[in-house]
């Protein structure tokens, strides 16, 4: 595509390598030559490369909200940029600011979190106000089912499905050659399942003895993410059952990690918007365990086990069947292989760039 588009980050999202997030990622990910990324200024010394950025501050004006000033400065940015589309990314309100105040604008709202828990999205006639204005993309079915419930049937045309995507490796380490290790990676936090995946560890440790158990994570994803009261009360739960909690790490040291595991574990309490932990573990050759909740079960398709984490004792009984069967891991890790291969980066940009030309030639209103 020969025209441009103006990229906006959310106002807490990093663009470092040392400080970016699920979101950055996939941005840094598809963009492509014509994207300019607009986003706050880089947590750390330099900004993931290959890509132009435009670092926006919010200013003294307009009175408000820090997000309604953020909103703004995204704006004057996309004036000086001119784009043919803007792509505002997880913020309905930044989009619904900018969408209202360049008339004509062609903007792209592109969801990965469940818009019912999102400010300026979280009513049906918020949503059908936002559709008025602009296109809608959501990282996964699940979630645009979510966006479109409650709104007429019409309201369908405009909202679509762009999934994430992901690097397949072109080799992995073979599950017999792989460390037994049950790996858990992501936020540490309650809705992760983070102390559910302890709890299950702590009744298989004393059962597999030549087996570790990992966390890595905190409770952001940047470096200097400071313990939180569910932290470091996980911590001696963690170390009475064997989990090595690593804290933070970049990007590239969970995907090494993943590729090391024998079974990668994705516990989680909320109904995931899509699963990217999922898909990466898939992709790196692991033997996944997931919840059957919100956007995983179309992630993972039938390339991973799919077991709800609570009772602890349950998630338990089916990782240990995993560790107690190598034939099983192999067979799982294959199929994961072949799931995630359903998810690759041209795949995810072919989507992406198809939603973007829907966006830019559809009449406004």
């Amino acid at each position: 595509m020969p025209w441009r588009v103006a990229v906006v980050l959310p106002a807490r999202e990093g663009f470092s390598p040392g400080a970016v997030g699920a979101i950055g990622l996939q941005v840094a990910a598809l963009a492509g030559a014509q994207d300019v990324i607009v986003g706050p200024p880089p947590a750390g010394p330099s900004l993931l490369p290959d890509h132009e950025y435009r670092a926006i501050q919010p200013g003294l004006w307009p009175p408000g909200s820090r997000s309604l000033r953020y909103a703004a400065a995204a704006l004057r940015a996309v004036a000086s940029i001119g784009p043919a589309v803007v792509e505002v990314h997880n913020r309905p309100d930044t989009a619904h600011y900018i969408a209202r105040r360049r008339p004509g604008q062609r903007v792209l709202l592109v969801l990965h979190n469940d818009p019912q828990g999102m400010r300026g999205a979280d009513t049906p006639a918020l949503r059908r106000d936002l559709l008025r204005v602009m296109d809608v993309a959501c990282v996964s079915g699940w979630l645009r089912a979510r966006f479109l419930d409650g709104l007429p049937a019409a309201c369908a045309q405009r909202v679509g499905v762009s999934p994430n995507g992901v690097a397949l490796p072109e080799r992995v380490t073979p599950m017999a050659q792989r460390d037994p290790y049950v790996l858990f990676a992501g936020r540490v936090v309650a809705d992760k399942g983070a102390d559910l995946f302890v709890a299950a560890c702590g009744l298989l440790a004393p059962a597999h003895p030549g087996w570790r158990f990992g966390m890595i994570g905190a409770d952001r994803f940047r470096p200097d993410a400071q313990p939180t009261p569910f932290v470091t009360g996980l911590l001696p739960q963690a170390r009475a059952a064997g989990v090595d909690m690593t804290g933070y790490r970049p990007h590239a040291d969970v995907l090494a990690a993943m590729g090391r595991a024998a079974i990668v574990v994705v516990p989680s309490r909320w109904p995931e918007p899509f699963g990217m932990t999922a898909l990466e573990a898939m992709a790196a050759g692991a033997a996944l365990v997931a919840a059957p909740h919100g956007g995983l079960p179309e992630v993972v398709g039938e390339g991973g086990m799919l077991c709800p984490p609570e009772p602890a004792s349950g998630l338990a009984r089916v990782v240990g069947g995993l560790m107690a069967d190598p034939d099983a891991r192999a067979a799982l890790a294959a199929r994961g292989r072949q799931q995630a291969a359903r998810f690759g980066m041209a795949h995810a940009r072919a989507h992406r760039a198809a939603l973007r030309m829907a966006c830019l030639h559809r009449h406004p209103g």
